[in-house]
């Protein structure tokens, strides 16, 4: 006999199939015990989660810095929310945080423009990039342990994320596209660096519109031709990290030293740059500052300028309103 037992035929030709059911499976009882206390012991944590995280006070702020290609973030909990008590109840404090730091920043680096039409988060939902490299670059950043407010009702860790090393999660070539080059070069000189100065309002190509130039990990540079001059494929690959471009402020251009420029910006583009003024702006996203043909003709017809673009010694100077992004 089965475990499940025998079934009977009765007088009247009708099968009887209680015994089927009348002897217990132990395997299978067993098997649905099991499933059932599993599944009561994870209701009963995400309710008990539900109840902490709920009464706990613990939230973000912070700036994303075009101008130094950072971001930086402050986690804050209110100690007394989450029933911590100091000094014993400091580590689990710390553990708080660094448990829920994640998912905090976790939309303001999804929300990161890549280009003038794209976010991280397009590129996750598109399938290009994944969730789970998008948390790596969050855990990525440089921490400063977690410190209490002045009259110890929080505790506040700061990160520091690098754009640049969220820009370098995007860049998929291995060696740099070719620079748009002319048949006839136009007589030019070589210089060590190309500032665009994009701080103004500018006409948004294709529409009866003005607009400041956005930021962005990968703006393309356009002449007034529209002729593609610069865009990510032509960035060599040697330092991942070394940005695009950098956006600067217009007081890091007019500096009384013999560059007129910032040490910082100095570094970058050297003593003589070449000075270009932004005629319009382009793109979904306004990002892409559009320049002069003979600007554009300035840059390709000399090897050397052209060399500048594929080490990246662009700056894009902005307008103040738009280099800091608080959340």
């Amino acid at each position: 006999m089965s475990d499940f037992g025998t079934a009977t035929l009765d007088l009247r030709g009708k099968a009887d199939f209680r015994p089927l059911f009348q002897e217990p499976v132990p395997k299978l009882t067993e098997f649905w015990n099991r499933l059932i206390h599993h599944n009561a012991l994870c209701v009963y944590f995400f309710l008990m989660t539900a109840v902490i995280y709920g009464q706990t006070k613990i939230d973000i702020s912070g700036t994303v810095e075009w101008d130094r290609m950072e971001i930086n973030a402050a986690v804050s909990l209110d100690l007394a929310s989450a029933n911590i008590r100091l000094p014993t109840g400091r580590t689990q404090g710390e553990e708080l945080i660094g448990a829920e730091y994640i998912a905090l920043i976790r939309p303001h680096i999804l929300s990161i423009p890549v280009d003038s039409s794209l976010t991280i988060e397009d590129y996750i939902e598109a399938g290009n990039f994944s969730l789970l490299r998008a948390e790596g670059l969050a855990l990525s950043a440089r921490a400063v342990p977690p410190s209490l407010s002045p009259d110890f009702t929080k505790l506040k860790a700061q990160y520091t994320i690098s754009i640049a090393g969220i820009s370098a999660e995007f860049i998929r070539h291995t060696r740099p596209a070719e620079t748009r080059r002319v048949l006839i070069p136009a007589p030019t000189t070589s210089y060590t660096g190309i500032i665009i100065m994009a701080a103004e309002e500018l006409p948004v190509h294709g529409m009866k519109a003005l607009s400041l130039t956005l930021p962005c990990l990968f703006p393309k540079i356009w002449d007034t031709d529209m002729n593609l001059i610069y865009e990510r494929n032509m960035l060599e690959v040697q330092n991942p990290r070394s940005p695009m471009v950098r956006y600067a402020a217009a007081e890091g251009i007019f500096r009384p030293t013999p560059s007129g420029l910032s040490p910082e910006l100095s570094a970058l583009v050297g003593d003589k740059p070449l000075r270009i003024i932004a005629r319009g702006v382009f793109g979904k996203r306004p990002t892409d500052p559009i320049i002069d043909r003979e600007d554009a003709l300035t840059i390709i017809s000399s090897e050397e300028n052209r060399r500048l673009l594929r080490e990246g010694k662009v700056v894009i100077v902005l307008n103040d309103e738009v280099l800091q992004d608080e959340f």
